[in-house]
């Protein structure tokens, strides 16, 4: 019998959707297993390496990864995977296997065969992921004695050590499983996701694993994932970094019997649910921004290819994210960011925070008392909404969205000593 809970949709920008239950959020569906175990490469002896098995003979899978022109080894060693139908994901925490050069390619590849040599399985069918600090050689015993104890400790009731042995800077574990009803019955949707810093839109800097025990053919479910990942880790900054390592994999075991056809209503609902799971986690990361206090969400109103680089200069703006930080209405800081990524451009336009509107064709409006106190107390809050409409609107259909959030004294200490 399912436990459900109702902690995970916390934001005010992601509601839960119609006819999905939350559930105990360490839960897997059925048809995985995972585990996560301390190989010994963190110095607080926390779980550092994970482990995702899909017990399904012929389960469907989907990947994307970083679009960085630096790529990480294990980013090189799982493009080569058959995505379309992996059975295991492995990842470690701590050192990001980057700038490593032939070594750090056998590591991975190493950390590949391990687990396929382990499970009985091909190895083009297990993936593999890292995270952590760059340029530091990652060495290659201590991991694969760790695999092999990640192997004997796989579980259907492993999701929370999983999702424990990702994390690097993250403050608390991110994830969640949901109950999707279907129009013949119920499947289950879970993810675990890590990130905290060196995030940008286009992708996020983050890992994320998604399962599920609906049968989805591994066309429908790329062009799922792709589109929800648009939607959610795209959107968000916290510091407009592209990371080296950013890797989604979701893997569809079919356990359930319940059918995602393309075009059908369950496609519907099934995306629908998987567009909100990963929307909150985005938002759980950005609030994880390595000492974020505060977090912004911003709609540009315009032409989507001004709205883009507007809502990009404006969310990635150190200036625009110290006055989110200190609550301060200095909203001509979003007006100089949003003009600077509109050079040979119009700068009329209109600026609202919480839906009041303090500026009108670039120009301040002059607010009175009560609707200046109402802008200070929107400020404070622990999500602020702030909208632009770029001249010439309104334009239906187009705009763009962005997530962000603060930057202050936290996230500066710690970026400064992270290698030392």
């Amino acid at each position: 019998m399912s436990t459900r809970v109702e902690t995970f949709f916390r934001s005010r920008w992601v509601e839960r959707p119609p006819g999905v239950t939350e559930l105990e959020p360490a839960r897997l569906p059925a048809g995985f297993r995972a585990t996560g175990v301390a190989y010994g490469y963190k110095p607080s002896g926390r779980p550092d390496l994970g482990l995702l098995v899909c017990d399904a003979d012929d389960p469907s899978s989907a990947a994307l990864f970083t679009r960085n022109a630096v790529v990480a080894a294990p980013v090189t060693v799982s493009r080569r995977a058959e995505l379309a139908a992996l059975r295991a994901v492995v990842a470690n925490s701590g050192n990001a296997n980057v700038g490593t050069g032939e070594p750090g390619l056998r590591v991975a590849e190493a950390m590949v065969d391990a687990v396929a040599k382990g499970l009985d399985v091909p190895a083009t069918r297990v993936g593999v992921a890292s995270t952590g600090i760059i340029g530091i050689p990652l060495e290659g015993e201590p991991l694969l004695a760790g695999i092999e104890q990640a192997l004997g400790t796989l579980s259907p009731d492993g999701g929370a050590d999983f999702a424990d042995a990702i994390m690097t800077s993250d403050q608390w574990p991110k994830r969640a499983s949901l109950e999707v009803e279907l129009g013949r019955g119920a499947v289950t949707l879970c993810a675990q996701a890590k990130g905290a810093g060196m995030i940008s839109p286009s992708f996020a800097t983050m890992l994320c694993f998604v399962e599920t025990d609906a049968a989805v053919d591994p066309v429908t479910l790329a062009r799922l994932v792709r589109g929800a990942t648009e939607r959610s880790f795209e959107r968000i900054s916290v510091d407009g970094q592209l990371s080296t390592n950013d890797t989604v994999f979701a893997i569809a075991s079919g356990a359930s019997g319940q059918g995602v056809e393309a075009g059908t209503d369950d496609e519907n609902r099934f995306a629908v649910a998987l567009d909100a799971l990963l929307r909150q986690l985005a938002i759980e990361i950005l609030a994880d921004g390595e000492g974020t206090k505060r977090l912004a969400r911003l709609v540009v109103d315009g032409p989507l290819a001004a709205a883009e680089p507007v809502a990009r200069a404006v969310g990635n703006s150190p200036l625009v994210k110290c006055a989110l930080g200190g609550g301060d209405p200095n909203w001509g800081r979003i007006l100089q960011a949003a003009g600077q990524a509109l050079l040979g451009g119009s700068g009329e336009m209109d600026l609202a925070i919480e839906s009041i509107v303090v500026a009108r064709d670039g120009v301040e409006r002059g607010l009175d008392d009560d609707a200046q106190r109402d802008v200070d107390e929107a400020m404070r809050q622990p999500e602020v909404e702030i909208s632009l409409k770029l001249a010439g609107g309104p334009h239906a259909g187009e705009g763009a969205e962005l997530f962000f959030c603060d930057l202050g004294h936290d996230y500066v200490s710690f970026n400064s000593e992270y290698s030392t």
